[in-house]
């Protein structure tokens, strides 16, 4: 009947196999029962568990859900951001804005040193952003620097300056997440700097192993602080339960993304951390909502999609818990922007069935709904045993990671994905402008009043008139439904009491420069 929620059937299918999982982590594995597990090779080695392949190394132009695991480790940039998502200077000693914002001059380390041998000088900065900027690359960067950046001047080898065509509000945080630094003479063959990138970071690429692991050793010419850990280890191990039982037996000295019905219990293991760090990116069904013969184009039906699911009730029984009702797409976890009084969208399919019918579907619809096998497949379960509540019908194509993303770098994961807009630049523009700004790289949504405050905000300075504009757009996008909000997200990492690490807090890059064994 209306009103009864769908899960009962979604999670009674699951819980015979959660339930015996759940079972079997209980009990604590007896290899940690000491009070601090060994290190899984030695004290000058880390090895991570990662749920995703590696199929690129070229950080300038990969997403940054993939970039995101090696970035920091393999390459440096000119500013980044500290554990609180501060803005700190790294490559660059000064960083000068001209009055009228539109050229901004940085000056350079001297001595740095790339992982050839060569020293970095601002050619090499130039030939970097240049190379984001080339559309053949097709680099899911540029877009956020095309509209702006006029050109690249280099008067000297320490400085370069960045001339922009009209101001941008938040070009400093860009430069910070975006621009990765490598020697110019590396960058003319793209494919072959993807499986083997140079740079200047604290570790340098030992091997890649498609679909086994990515190894990298200490570069001992680092122009920073010289990290404890000699031998940086990333295993692929995509599937959930291996990558936990790889941690329990002491394979792995740290697990990227957890699976989360298994997060209770190992925090009831000894001899083990286990943190649920909020990503500041939000769950969400992408919607393509440009064709006007879709069902997806009108307002209602997307209204609908959003009342007829119960955030809440998929956070508890799908999520375990881990997570937090969504009311639009921009997170709360970002350092402004968010609307306190804005509310999800609450649970009312008569509510949805009423829309359907006013939008002229009074029976529903068949569509189609692409998940990605690094979401769990309870997840899509769920939301189409919701709407078929209210007569959508979605057939579930679940796929490998590295296809569903071709896809939605191609735009072609239509009419709707399972997917999440991950926090780079810890400034809401990046969704915003990924998804829902002309020529955003995933950018399947248009609204004009969206585009206006986009365009005003990039003229805007300062947190809270920042915060002002993004929380009207972020009322719109709600309003309009320009997509189906689930839930904040959360990536748990556990790992061993013996190292000395945490992780980066709203933001799914993996710093392990200050990582160190106890």
């Amino acid at each position: 009947m209306p009103g009864e929620s769908p899960l009962d059937r979604a999670s009674l299918r699951r819980r015979p196999l959660l339930g015996g999982l759940l079972a079997g982590l209980a009990a604590p594995w007896p290899g940690f029962a000491a009070a601090t597990p060994a290190p899984a090779v030695d004290r000058e080695t880390l090895v991570v568990g990662v749920e995703k392949d590696f199929q690129s190394l070229d950080g300038l132009v990969v997403a940054s859900g993939d970039s995101q695991r090696y970035a920091w480790s393999v390459f440096d940039t000119l500013s980044s951001f500290d554990s609180a998502g501060h803005l700190v200077l790294r490559l660059a000693t000064d960083v000068a804005i001209a009055p009228d914002r539109l050229s901004y001059t940085y000056r350079l380390r001297s001595g740095v040193k790339f992982h050839n041998g060569a020293t970095m000088t601002s050619r090499d900065v130039k030939a970097s952003l240049e190379y984001i900027l080339r559309p053949e690359n097709r680099s899911s960067r540029r877009p956020f620097f095309a509209p702006f950046v006029a050109g690249i001047d280099t008067p000297d080898d320490l400085t370069v300056v960045f001339r922009l065509t009209q101001e941008d509000g938040v070009f400093v945080n860009k430069i910070a997440g975006y621009l990765l630094i490598a020697p110019a003479d590396h960058l003319a063959s793209a494919s072959a700097f993807a499986q083997a990138p140079v740079s200047l970071g604290a570790w340098r690429v030992k091997s890649l192993k498609p679909g086994r692991a990515l190894e990298l050793e200490r570069f001992e010419d680092y122009w920073g602080p010289k990290p404890a850990i000699r031998n940086l280890v990333f295993r692929v191990i995509p599937e959930p339960g291996s990558r936990v039982a790889a941690l329990r037996t002491g394979e792995i000295d740290i697990a990227v993304v957890v699976p989360l019905p298994d997060t209770k219990a190992l925090r009831a293991e000894p001899g083990l951390h286990v943190l649920a760090a909020p990503m500041a990116s939000p769950l969400h069904v992408h919607l393509y909502t440009e064709q006007p013969d879709s069902p997806l184009s009108r307002r209602e039906v997307r209204q609908a999609l959003n009342y007829a699911i119960d955030e809440r009730a998929i956070i508890d029984s799908v999520l375990d818990g881990v997570g937090e009702p969504l009311a639009t797409f921009i997170s709360r976890y970002y350092p402004y922007s968010t609307d306190p009084a804005l509310a999800p969208y609450p649970y009312d399919p008569e509510k949805a069935q009423a829309l359907l019918k006013q939008a002229g579907y009074p029976g529903g619809f068949a569509t189609k709904l692409y998940s990605p096998n690094d979401q769990p497949v309870e997840l899509a379960e769920a939301i189409a045993a919701y709407w078929e509540q209210v007569g959508v019908k979605a057939a579930i194509q679940r796929m490998d990671y590295e296809s569903w993303l071709k896809l939605m770098n191609a735009h072609k994961a239509e009419p709707m994905a399972i997917t999440q807009s991950t926090n780079t630049i810890y400034d809401a523009v990046h969704p915003v402008s990924g998804h829902f700004y002309p020529g955003g790289p995933y950018a399947d949504y248009f609204n004009p009043e969206v585009k206006a405050l986009v365009d005003d905000v990039n003229h805007t300075y300062g947190a809270e008139a920042r915060g002002q504009v993004f929380q009207k757009i972020g009322r719109i996008l709600h309003d309009d439904a320009s997509s189906v909000f689930i839930s904040e997200l959360y990536y748990v990492y556990a790992w061993k009491q013996g190292l000395n690490w945490s992780p980066q807090i709203g933001s799914g890059f993996l710093d392990f420069r200050a990582a160190r064994w106890a």
